[in-house]
């Protein structure tokens, strides 16, 4: 949260009344989403309405005792971001204070109600190197320096959008704290590293482009069916224990992005641990670096208050879409969407307003719709190109996806990743329903897998997604009359379908090889099974049984693909295999 100075702050008014996390005060200057200070203890405040002499605050802390009667000062200013060096490798809270320098203030691991701090390091030196030079003309946004953050990522220095630009009349290199100005421009302007943002604006871009390149997972369901694209919008609704943060925490690890923003939306408190505790250890498939090195944490728990799960979204949105103008493809996994849309059914309706269904309020679709449409593959205002990918996590009650949250959220999102309480019982992980799952990115990224994996991705996905839909059909019939009692070509197929499920769709999140699965192995276990199906269906027309066609001893081995380091040789020895088993039956 970017720190009011004292001048700006004021005080103002007097609280009149105080309901949970929602204030009233009257005689306040304020205009609406301006931030105040409220009760002599100074909690954070954000308006969010004002009527007549009377202005309503939404309270980010928690308000006991808190009394009427006692002072709001405002800042005059909106909920802003400090954008600058220090923000990867970091941990915040919902409103950008950064818990290990609070822990430091507290001495305690429990915060008092209060205290504040910058969102970056103010006092620390970070070494610049300018890019421009004396004589050269910038313009706002354009990139001015370089500054080493982490071993993995350069953070670029950038004349802030609000800026008018102009010829430099100095720049140097050397070592800076984020507060001094690193290059100056003739009309008096001076650009530091650190910028201020307000959080529910949306930085600027020159165009909105269609994406065109994936975002690759490392998970076989998501990439070989259901792909997001660099800029896209995903939603992933579940109930509760079928595996949404464990999918969160993969995307996290092992998606290609450049940068990620992890967002604790009011989730569990050992959730947050894991990730805390997993990342710094985990090593970038990338750059061979630490993962934190790329990760910015937002960690605001369901035992924080209830009111800065809103700001909590709209601050990591707003850091992502920082790094996404200096040319960056950055990931926002939101876990979950849920607990941010129950805060604001929690203050609408403790500000009497006209629910809608279920309670929420009527602009609930609304404000989901403002937060992931500022996802998208851009071109920048400096002319480079970044993108920022919104994964948000659903939790609807008892996995009930008709619900408003899910239901809403599925109108604004073009990949839909379901997740499946039956699959998560019978330990199918990850538990992503393939019937009910859908990408609206498929057809416009197949040429990316055409020309950078193989020719006929799209015809042998197609081929696996028909031999799932058919396997569906006949599992109705199945639980009818029995297996037994199909035709053998039929039965053929429920085998050739069970290889899909058992082998490609499931991996092993927690198995050092399995976890992560590039393109081409996804690939490679699907051609392998196209592989036995066809050399199959050549024994049974030729007369072979089917129970013989599926005892060979090669077949099972294709289960182990996924946990083979040197999977090309391995694949193909088992394709040989395969052939000459069947071979030997006719």
């Amino acid at each position: 949260m970017s720190q009011a100075t004292e001048s700006d702050v004021r005080e103002d008014g007097i609280i009149e009344s105080v309901s949970g996390p929602v204030v009233t005060a009257r005689d306040l200057d304020a205009r609406m989403n301006d931030v105040v200070y409220v009760g002599s203890e100074g909690l954070m405040g954000e308006v969010i309405e004002i009527e007549g002499n009377i202005t309503t605050i939404q309270v980010y802390e928690e308000t006991s005792g808190v009394s009427p009667g006692e002072p709001v000062e405002g800042t005059g200013a909106p909920l802003s971001v400090d954008l600058g060096p220090g923000m990867l490798d970091a941990i915040y809270d919902g409103v950008q204070r950064p818990l290990d320098v609070l822990e430091e203030k507290m001495n305690s691991a429990y915060l008092d109600r209060g205290v504040d701090a910058p969102g970056i390091d103010l006092e620390k030196t970070w070494e610049f190197e300018p890019t421009v030079e004396a004589g050269d003309t910038v313009e706002a946004g354009d990139i001015v320096g370089t500054v080493p953050e982490t071993p993995s990522i350069d953070h670029k220095v950038m004349v802030p959008p609000d800026y008018e630009g102009g010829e430099v009349t100095s720049a140097e290199s050397g070592n800076f704290t984020v507060t001094e100005p690193v290059v100056e421009l003739d009309n008096g302007e001076e650009i530091q590293m650190r910028q201020e943002w307000p959080v529910r604006t949306q930085r600027p871009a020159n165009e909105k482009e269609t994406p065109t390149e994936p975002l690759i997972s490392g998970q076989r369901v998501l990439d070989g069916l259901f792909p997001i694209a660099k800029g896209g919008t995903a939603a992933i609704p579940g109930p509760f224990g079928s595996g949404k943060t464990v999918t969160q925490h993969q995307l996290a690890k092992w998606a290609d992005a450049d940068i990620v923003v992890y967002v604790g939306c009011g989730e569990r408190g050992n959730e947050m641990t894991e990730v805390i505790e997993d990342f710094p250890e985990l090593e970038d498939p990338i750059t061979g670096n630490a993962l934190m090195d790329r990760t910015c944490l937002i960690a605001n728990t369901s035992n924080m208050p209830v009111a800065a799960r809103e700001s909590c979204v709209y601050t990591g949105i707003t850091i992502a879409e920082y790094f996404r103008d200096m040319g960056y493809d950055v990931a926002l996994m939101a876990d979950s969407t849920s607990r941010w849309a129950e805060a604001m059914r929690e203050i609408s309706s403790r500000l009497e307003e006209m629910p809608g269904e279920e309670g929420y309020p009527a602009y609930l679709s609304a404000r989901l719709s403002e937060f992931y449409e500022r996802a998208g593959y851009f071109q920048n205002i400096n002319d480079t190109e970044g993108s920022v990918s919104v994964i948000g996590a659903v939790s609807p009650p008892g996995g009930d996806f008709s619900e408003p949250v899910t239901q809403n959220t599925l109108r604004i999102v073009k990949t839909f990743w379901a997740l499946d309480a039956d699959l998560a019982e019978r330990r199918h992980f990850p538990s992503i329903n393939w019937n009910e799952s859908y990408s609206l990115y498929r057809d416009q990224l197949d040429p990316w897998f055409v020309e950078n994996v193989r020719n006929d991705w799209p015809e042998t996905r197609q081929w696996a997604i028909d031999v799932l839909d058919e396997e569906a059909e006949l599992q109705e019939i199945v639980q009818l009359v029995g297996k037994d009692a199909l035709p053998e070509d039929q039965q053929l197929t429920l085998e050739i379908a069970r290889y899909l499920r058992e082998a490609w769709l499931q991996q092993n999140a927690f198995h050092d090889v399995d976890t992560y699965c590039e393109p081409e192995k996804t690939y490679r276990i699907m051609d392998v099974i196209q592989s036995y199906n066809e050399a199959a269906f050549e024994a049974l027309e030729a007369g072979v049984p089917v129970e013989e066609i599926t005892d060979i001893d090669a077949a099972p081995r294709i289960n182990r693909i996924g946990v083979q380091e040197d999977y090309n040789e391995y694949v193909d020895q088992l394709e040989e295999d395969i052939k000459s088993q069947l071979r030997e039956k006719y």
